[in-house]
């Protein structure tokens, strides 16, 4: 019988300076650099072109999809094709990071800092060197095993909805992109664009920004107005506990208001400094759209406010998060990023959002809706998986269960998400000074070695 946790312990330097070298790629999103050749920006191209360089040197078999995906395979080419599909990009850093957020530091307790490491550079090494050292032990598979890396997950999966354009979709699979035990049920999500037909010059508002991702809540946002507040706006920061800074700049005055941020999943383990930047300007402005976020958004994750708020018996409620905030005379654009579950009425709620939206003078530009993904729980899949997590862990306590968040096992009509951050481990995704424990990747390599094995079937 294989030892794979003997083969780990060997290989232990490998395994931490390969992710080591691939968090040090700061691979986010750059669209003012993208190139034929590297839609998404050079440094997304060069994650992908570490992968793709790594899995040649090992021996696998592997095919690139331009700057867009890749993957490697390895087993038996007539048998099912079993998905592992991962991500290579990551979302922006943001402020104030103990350690570069792109040094792979590893610290005296065994966590390695990095943007990525959790989300989704760490998962995609675990899986990666699970493939590898059954190729290596010279396993043979019935099935076809196929790691696919995307380069766009974080923003709108253009690399993997490339790649299934052109290349065949896995039979079934999973996404190591989430938590372990086992995610079977993913909610549906929505996107909004909200705008004003013109703004108002002579308002006390010049402008109002900050945030990058939808998907992100607002954690810092600068307004700059023409009236004196600087007072006022210390008392309501220091009476809400938030951070903030204030300064003259060109006779007006700019006021910087400090939140926390979080994952557009969980927006209530966040403190957006959208909402509150609105909810202090409020007695102030005549702006449109700062008294719409204060009335329907602020301190609301629920969407109760908007009379839309749904609570499912087994997904959990729909979710909003602000996640972008720019008013202007030059542009006016906030977002909006809904979770919604299973069983509820998104088409009510784009009516419902549209016909208050005109009602308080806004207008709708864009918006975008990816419907929710559902496996049944006593599915073959599910089981399986969810007995070798078992077998790793003995942990019956926690049980397979659904999300908020949205992974790649969509794309496919059979795949779950399965890890790897622990139920005991915080969630750092998304967030400043995200890690990863050591300890959580090494025990998710020897997860997802079975985990492939149960999959892709030993061929006696």
């Amino acid at each position: 019988m294989i030892d794979f946790k003997k083969i780990l312990n060997e290989n232990k330097e490998d395994v931490i300076k390969t992710l080591q070298e691939l968090i040090q790629i700061p691979s986010v999103l750059d669209e003012n650099n993208k190139t034929e050749d590297a839609p998404f920006g050079k440094e997304v191209r060069k994650a992908l072109d570490y992968m793709m360089a790594r899995a040649k040197k090992d021996g696998f078999e592997i095919l690139q999809d331009g700057g867009y995906a890749g993957h490697l395979e390895y087993g038996n080419k007539n048998g099912k094709l079993i998905g592992i599909l991962c991500h290579l990009d990551v979302v922006p850093v943001g402020p104030n990071w103990t350690y570069p957020p792109f040094s792979a530091h590893i610290t005296d307790d065994n966590k390695m800092y990095g943007r990525g490491s959790t989300d989704d550079k760490g998962p995609t090494m675990a899986a990666y060197f699970a493939l590898k050292f059954i190729k290596d032990a010279g396993i043979k598979l019935k099935n076809n095993v196929r790691i696919i890396f995307g380069c766009d997950e974080e923003t709108g999966w253009r690399g993997i909805t490339h790649y299934l354009k052109h290349y065949p979709a896995p039979d079934l699979g999973f996404v190591p992109d989430a938590d372990f035990p086992l995610i079977y049920g993913e909610k549906g999500r929505m996107s909004y664009d909200l705008s004003l037909p013109s703004f108002q010059e002579d308002d006390v508002l010049v402008s109002i920004n900050g945030g990058e991702r939808y998907n992100v809540v607002l954690e810092e946002v600068t307004a700059i107005i023409k009236k004196d507040l600087r007072k006022e706006f210390i008392q309501f920061a220091e009476k809400n506990k938030l951070g903030y800074e204030t300064s003259i700049l060109d006779n007006n005055y700019k006021l910087v208001l400090k939140g926390v941020a979080s994952h557009a999943m969980e927006p209530e383990k966040g403190i957006n400094a959208g909402t509150y930047m609105c909810n202090f300007l409020k007695d102030y402005t005549n702006n449109k759209m700062v008294h719409f976020v204060n009335d329907y958004l602020h301190l609301d994750y629920n969407c109760q406010k908007l009379g839309l708020y749904y609570n499912d018996y087994e997904m959990g409620p729909i979710t909003d998060n602000l996640g972008i905030m720019n008013i202007s005379k030059d542009e006016v654009r906030v977002t909006l990023d809904l979770r919604y579950p299973v069983r509820y009425d998104n088409v009510k709620f784009d009516e419902t959002l549209r016909a208050i939206a005109e009602e308080k003078g806004l207008i709708i530009t864009h918006s975008t809706n990816k419907n929710p993904h559902y496996v049944d729980p006593n599915d073959e899949l599910v089981t399986k998986l969810y007995d070798v997590y078992l077998k790793h862990t003995n942990d019956f306590e926690h049980k397979p269960m659904t999300i908020g968040g949205g992974t790649y096992a969509s794309t496919l009509p059979k795949a779950v998400a399965f890890g790897m951050n622990m139920p005991y481990e915080e969630e750092l995704a998304h967030q400043r000074d995200e890690y990863l424990n050591l300890e959580t990747y090494f025990k998710a390599i020897l997860i997802y070695v079975d985990a492939i094995l149960a999959l892709g079937e030993i061929d006696a």
